[in-house]
């Protein structure tokens, strides 16, 4: 149990360096309570969060790969990584993070650090989670950070599934691509003035196809060579290469995942529903006639795959609620994207085709077209 009292560590100027709770020994507490002296390391937040409810039972990488619900670990600097195992990787040494059924019974899987080694990351082994069941992840005091200093108290936290099996999405990786608010590989034809905040690309194609001029760009415009706006282009065919290649295979990833949550909902007229976070897929166009809502937490991914034509009606709009971020929606549409006059989207599209702006539309989040982008005195700003 926690005790009654919190203190502070000062620094010698007088200033707050953090703020501590007293704990009883051995007593595991949640992601994000800060315990211990400030040089012990601790998990400052965790995925999913503590308490968390209608958790997807699996998880759809960005390497398109369908595994049970990852759970993760972020903590409050730098781990040793040998200290961070699970049942499944360690055979010598007790697990230090384990993920249970409230049955008691321990979850298969991985755990893998990322590079910052900040982050320690379970992998289920089986393919989904069981729905509507509750789950406890604990990470141990045998956990260490990179000098060996363990953590004070074991950190544990419960989450609980969705009723029934439902997977998430992982974000499309864009690589180089995700530099960009606007990049096309036939060029950007514009009707002054736009305004565009980030950076453009256009490749293979030359500078000469890119129309917009310098004063609408807050960024750095990108061309193959020296034919580009002057005087603010910056020619770098070799970035512009691996940039159009990485939005290809991004358009192919998102392309990819499998599972989808909805197929063909509302026959392509979308205008009106509101959208969960989730992989939705149509063998058919999407008409965007009324405002459209997408509402999920900060993490939710929406990813659409359209393979007709994306159509946004004029003075629509789509909606984001709960949270949601445009970094993390993807419209992946094999023909033409049409955003209507005065109309506003959200999130990044990729295009197969011609991504077409009309009269005072604008996009948060990117343009990433596989031809070209068309601009009548719009305003994109990149998430």
């Amino acid at each position: 149990m926690f005790t009654a009292f919190l203190f502070a560590c000062l620094l010698a100027g007088g200033g707050i360096e953090r703020a501590f709770a007293a704990v009883d020994p051995g007593v595991a507490v949640a992601p994000g309570t800060v315990v211990g002296a400030a040089t012990e390391p601790t998990v400052i937040s965790s995925s999913p969060s503590n308490w968390a409810t209608e958790i997807p039972t699996s998880t759809n990488s960005s390497e398109n790969v369908v595994t049970g619900t990852v759970v993760t670990a972020t903590f409050s600097e730098p781990m040793d990584a040998a200290t961070l195992n699970s049942p499944s990787s360690s055979w010598e040494n007790l697990p230090t993070f384990t993920v249970k059924e409230t049955t008691g019974n321990d979850v298969a899987g991985t755990v893998a650090m990322n590079e910052a080694k900040t982050e320690a990351i379970f992998t289920p082994s089986l393919s989904a989670l069981k729905p509507n069941t509750s789950y406890t992840a604990t990470i141990t005091t045998a956990a260490r950070n990179a000098s060996g200093v363990a953590l004070a108290h074991p950190i544990e936290w419960s989450f609980t599934t969705n009723a029934v099996e439902l997977t998430s999405q992982a974000p499309v990786s864009l690589g180089d691509a995700g530099m960009f608010a606007i990049l096309t590989k036939s060029g950007i034809t514009d009707v002054f003035p736009s305004t565009v905040t980030g950076d453009v690309g256009a490749s293979p194609i030359t500078g000469a196809a890119i129309h917009l001029e310098c004063t609408e760009v807050s960024g750095t415009i990108y061309s193959v060579n020296a034919a580009g706006p002057l005087p603010c282009r910056v020619t770098d065919p070799t970035l512009l290469t691996t940039a159009v290649a990485n939005m290809q295979t991004a358009y192919t990833n998102a392309a990819g995942r499998s599972n989808p949550n909805f197929v063909n909902l509302g026959a392509g007229q979308i205008g009106g529903l509101t959208l969960v976070p989730g992989l939705y897929k149509w063998t058919t166009s999407v008409l965007i006639s009324t405002n459209v809502t997408l509402s999920g937490g900060a993490n939710g991914v929406w990813i659409f795959q359209i393979e007709g034509k994306l159509t946004q009606a004029n003075g629509t709009q789509m909606i984001l609620a709960g949270g949601a971020v445009p970094k993390n929606i993807f419209w992946q549409t094999s023909g033409a994207v049409s955003i209507g006059t005065t109309a506003k989207a959200e999130g990044v599209i990729l295009g197969k085709t011609m991504i077409a702006m009309k009269t005072g539309a604008s996009a948060k989040g990117r343009l990433l077209a596989q031809t070209a982008v068309t601009l009548e005195q719009n305003a994109v700003t990149q998430p």
